[in-house]
C-alpha cells in the first residue's frame, strides 16, 4: 500500500492537469448550454447544468477520496445490480418512445451510464489475475459478461450507448494481454454479421445511417430524417472561424439556428457557433490532453486491477468523445450519446465524474501491489 509521507507528497502526487483539463472542457460545455438558451428559449439548462456540477465535484471527490481497491470487492455486486436497473427501467414510463430512465423525482437516473462503469469495474476484475483469455475458450465469458447489458440497452433501444461497451471490452482485452490475432478475428467476424444487425435495426436507425452516405452539401433543408443532421452542420458553418461570440451572428433568423437536442446530443455543434472553428478545434485538442494523460496514468499503475480500470476508463471517454463528435460533423451516424464533461444531464455528468475521481485515485496509489510488471506472460 502507498504510504504518503506529509500532504506535500500526496499533492504533488495530484494529476493537476487532468482535473485543470476536465474543467476548462465542463465551461466550454456550459457556455455552449448557455448559448442554446439564449437561442432557443426553451428552458434555463445553464443554472441546472451548474447545480449537476456541484453535485458532480462532490462524487469526484469522494470516488478520488475513497481507496480504489475496495471496489474490486464490490465490482461483481455493482454489474449485477446495474443489469437489474436495466430490466427495471422497462417497467416505467416510456419517455420519446425509450425506456431509459428511473424517475427519481429531482431528475431522471439513467441506469445505462452506472452501467458502463460497472462493467469495466467487473471486467477488470475478472481480467486481472487471468491468463485464460489469452486462448480461445477464455475468450468467451467477458464476451457474455459485455453482451448482457448491450442487450438490454439495446432494447431500449438505445444504440449509441450500447457501442460503447465493445471498444472498452477491447481495450481492456488488449491491456491485459490477450493475442491481437484473436482481437482482429473477433473484430472481423463482428463485422461479417453487420447485415444480421441491420436487419434488426429499427426503420429510424436504419435511416440514421442511410443519412450519412446520402447527406448534400447545402441545399434545402430537408424535412426527413435527414434533417438533424443537416441542421448540425448549418450550426456548425454559422459559427464561421471565430463564432458568434467575436463575429457576431451572420443570420439574425433564429430558426435557422433550429437545432433538436441541441444543449445534449449536439452540444459540440453549439460549441461551433458561439466559437467557431478555433473552439472545435481547442475542445478536440484538451479531449486528447485528457485521453494521454489518463494512459499515462494507466502506464504508472504497477497494480493490475487499478490499470486495467484505467484503461476502460480512458477507452469510455475516449470512444465516446470521438463517436458523438464524428456524428455531429456527418461523419458517422446519429446516435442519442452525450458528450463527456459537456452534455446537459444530471447521469452524464455525474457518471463522468465518478470515472474522473477513480482515476485521480489511481494516480494517488499507483503502488497497492508491489511487484514485477502486470501482464507479462511467456509464450
Amino acid at each position: 500500500m502507498l504510504y504518503f509521507v506529509n500532504d506535500s507528497v500526496w499533492i504533488r502526487r495530484v494529476p493537476w492537469t487532468l482535473i485543470g483539463i476536465a474543467s476548462l472542457l465542463f465551461l466550454i460545455g456550459l457556455s455552449a448550454i448557455a448559448r442554446g438558451d439564449e437561442l432557443y428559449r426553451l428552458g434555463e439548462f445553464a443554472p441546472r447544468q451548474r447545480i449537476w456540477a456541484v453535485m458532480g465535484l462532490g462524487v469526484f471527490i469522494g470516488a478520488a477520496s475513497w481507496p480504489y481497491h475496495r471496489l474490486k470487492w464490490l465490482s461483481y455486486g455493482l454489474y449485477g445490480l446495474c443489469l437489474v436497473l436495466l430490466v427495471a427501467v422497462f417497467f416505467m414510463p416510456a419517455k420519446n418512445y425509450s425506456h431509459r430512465w428511473i424517475p427519481l423525482g429531482f431528475m431522471n437516473f439513467q441506469p445505462s451510464e452506472l452501467a458502463k462503469l460497472a462493467f469495466i469495474a467487473a471486467l477488470a476484475r475478472y481480467l486481472m489475475h487471468r491468463d485464460s483469455f489469452r486462448n480461445w475458450r477464455g475468450l468467451v465469458p467477458p464476451f457474455l459478461m459485455t453482451l448482457l447489458p448491450v442487450a438490454l440497452i439495446l432494447k431500449e433501444p438505445d444504440l449509441g450507448t450500447s457501442l460503447l461497451f465493445f471498444p472498452v471490452l477491447f481495450a481492456m482485452l488488449f491491456a491485459a494481454g490477450a493475442r491481437p490475432r484473436h482481437l482482429t478475428t473477433i473484430a472481423l467476424l463482428g463485422a461479417m454479421t453487420a447485415p444480421l444487425l441491420w436487419m434488426q435495426m429499427s426503420a429510424e436507425q436504419k435511416s440514421r445511417i442511410v443519412s450519412v452516405f446520402t447527406q448534400k452539401a447545402g441545399g434545402e433543408t430537408p424535412d426527413d430524417d435527414g434533417y438533424h443532421l443537416h441542421q448540425s452542420k448549418r450550426v456548425f458553418a454559422l459559427g464561421g472561424v471565430w463564432g458568434s461570440q467575436l463575429a457576431g451572428m451572420p443570420l439574425q433568423s433564429r430558426r435557422a439556428y433550429h437545432l433538436p437536442e441541441s444543449r445534449t446530443d449536439f452540444v459540440f455543434c453549439l460549441v461551433g457557433e458561439r466559437w467557431g472553428l478555433v473552439g472545435c478545434l481547442l475542445t478536440v485538442t484538451l479531449y486528447l490532453l485528457l485521453i494521454g494523460r489518463g494512459l499515462l496514468i494507466a502506464a504508472n499503475t504497477r497494480e493490475p486491477y487499478g490499470r486495467l480500470l484505467a484503461v476502460g476508463i480512458v477507452a469510455l471517454i475516449g470512444s465516446q468523445t470521438l463517436i458523438n463528435t464524428g456524428m455531429t460533423v456527418g461523419l458517422l451516424p446519429i446516435t442519442g450519446m452525450t458528450l463527456p464533461m459537456m452534455s446537459y444531464g444530471g447521469s452524464s455528468l455525474l457518471a463522468t465524474c465518478l470515472a474522473l475521481g477513480l482515476l485521480v485515485n489511481i494516480e494517488l496509489r499507483p503502488n497497492y501491489a508491489n511487484g514485477t510488471e502486470p501482464f507479462r506472460f511467456v509464450e
